[in-house]
């Protein structure tokens, strides 16, 4: 059984991420924490709360930051992701409320309380994770796997900074101190970069067969997804869904379905016109340091794609 804790920013695939994970039957999401990224902290948990209500789970939720560690504010997604967040559908919450403690405080009770029994997984900005550092800095040393989607391991990014992606370039010096923490510690990350969401998009002539699935999951998927499938097809006249969150959950909920992957040292540019935000990777081991990432390069898609479509049934 894969125990995870979300770290989160919803956000269309953050959502679609949350359907994946909730329907496995050998995981179970125990928490979900925000933080400010594909557009503002007030929205991303409201969004969080309305998607624990759609999936009928009982998941607490710990609002987290909304702002980077130093560098704020930075660009957001809504012009991928809608206004809210969740594709202009005006999705709110009926009843679920937040958690009264501070999401990177909920995080590190958790992992000291049972250490080693939970998976992170982390699918926004990495600052939630940085500030659980500062409480405790042996925190890597307490979590089974972490799983993080975030990168571009060859400079292939999505952002103005055209080598980074999103979540390491919302804030570069969390991801920093991240993954220095990991190294220190001697642990791996599980990193599921941009580039494999590229790889690995759904077709969308599978994407409409799920549409028509007819269940409430995947209605609510339908609500969410709208706008974001509109303007991939149409303005950037893709002909795949890129999913970069649930492909990351899947990687979490079912370790199997990864077929390559390569452990090198990754490191965190926080400076530069051009780099800042950007993950270098040690290819060549030319730094001599110890390997702190385990990076995905390929999967198996018909297994992840079958994880997605069990989570719209």
């Amino acid at each position: 059984m894969e125990r995870i804790l979300l770290d989160t920013d919803p956000g269309v695939d953050d959502a679609q991420a949350i359907l994946l994970a909730s329907a496995h039957p050998n995981a179970k999401i125990e928490a979900i924490f925000t933080v400010g990224g594909n557009v503002g902290l007030e929205h991303t948990t409201r969004n969080a709360l309305s998607i624990v209500e759609a999936i009928g789970q009982d998941i607490p939720v710990y609002e987290g930051s909304g702002s980077a560690l130093v560098v704020f504010p930075a660009e957001d997604a809504a012009w991928v992701h809608g206004n809210d967040g969740l594709g202009d559908a005006d999705i709110r919450p009926e009843a679920k409320q937040i958690e009264s403690e501070f999401a990177s405080a909920a995080l590190v009770r958790m992992l000291n309380a049972e250490p080693n029994e939970f998976t992170l997984v982390a699918i926004g900005p990495l600052t939630n994770i940085a500030l659980a550092l500062k409480i405790d800095p042996s925190l890597p040393t307490k979590v089974k796997r972490f799983v993080v989607m975030g990168g571009a391991v060859t400079a292939h990014g999505n952002t103005s900074n055209v080598a980074a992606e999103f979540n390491i370039y919302a804030d570069p010096e969390a991801a920093f101190n991240v993954f220095e923490a990991w190294a220190e510690a001697g642990n791996l990350i599980e990193l599921v970069d941009w580039e494999a969401t590229m790889r690995f998009g759904v077709p969308f002539s599978l994407v409409e067969q799920w549409r028509k699935i007819g269940s409430p999951r995947s209605d609510f998927f339908n609500r969410v997804s709208n706008r974001s499938f509109d303007w991939a097809s149409e303005a950037e006249g893709r002909t795949k869904m890129f999913a970069a969150d649930p492909l990351a959950l899947a990687v979490a909920v079912d370790p199997g379905c990864v077929t390559h992957a390569e452990t090198r040292y990754v490191m965190v540019e926080t400076a530069g016109m051009f780099a800042r935000g950007q993950t270098i990777v040690d290819w060549n081991s030319q730094l001599g340091k110890t390997p702190n990432t385990s990076i995905v390069l390929e999967v198996d898609a018909q297994r992840y794609y079958d994880l997605f479509e069990a989570g719209l049934k």
